[in-house]
């Protein structure tokens, strides 16, 4: 089984709505049994929360559902639980690699880069703004997501 854990700040907004959309079109194309999905923030504050109602209402729109998801904070175990670490902005990125050091450094990766129009393009934060904002960020997270699951099923990690 393959893992995959998306990381933002605090994990409301982007990384839970990567999550959402990629365990969802994992499950349309046979493959939620097959790859592990999880999100986290790299900040504390949040945990336990559910995604902000802007974030839950982009998704909603286009069909995805994220009421269910909480936030958790990234921990030093999640090196070892996950096979790829994508940060949603370069940012994080550095953080994670910073954290894991070498021995991990491999595995964490921009979320974007899988999109072949956006590679090193990080997704804007849309917290504290309006909705607007946070579905210009959905729209990017979800050409993410389909080019991960691409990918993913490109290279028979899926299959």
């Amino acid at each position: 089984m393959y893992s995959i854990l998306f990381v933002c700040t605090g994990n409301i907004c982007r990384s839970p709505t990567a999550e959402g959309i990629t365990r969802a079109m994992l499950e349309k194309r046979g493959l939620g049994d097959r790859v592990v999905v999880d999100s986290a923030g790299l900040y504390d504050g949040h945990a336990g929360e559910a995604p902000d109602l802007r974030a839950r209402m982009a998704a909603k729109a286009q069909g995805y559902d994220l009421s269910e998801l909480r936030a958790r904070a990234f921990t030093d175990r999640d090196f070892e639980a996950f096979d790829l670490i994508l940060g949603m902005d370069r940012g994080h990125v550095h953080d994670l690699r910073i954290r894991g050091g070498q021995a991990h450094r491999d595995r964490v990766r921009l979320f974007l880069d899988y999109t072949p129009d956006m590679k090193g393009v990080a997704v804007p934060d849309p917290y504290g703004r309006d909705a607007e904002e946070y579905r210009r960020a959905f729209e990017m997270i979800e050409t993410g997501c389909a080019a991960l699951v691409d990918a993913l099923v490109a290279a028979e990690v899926a299959g």
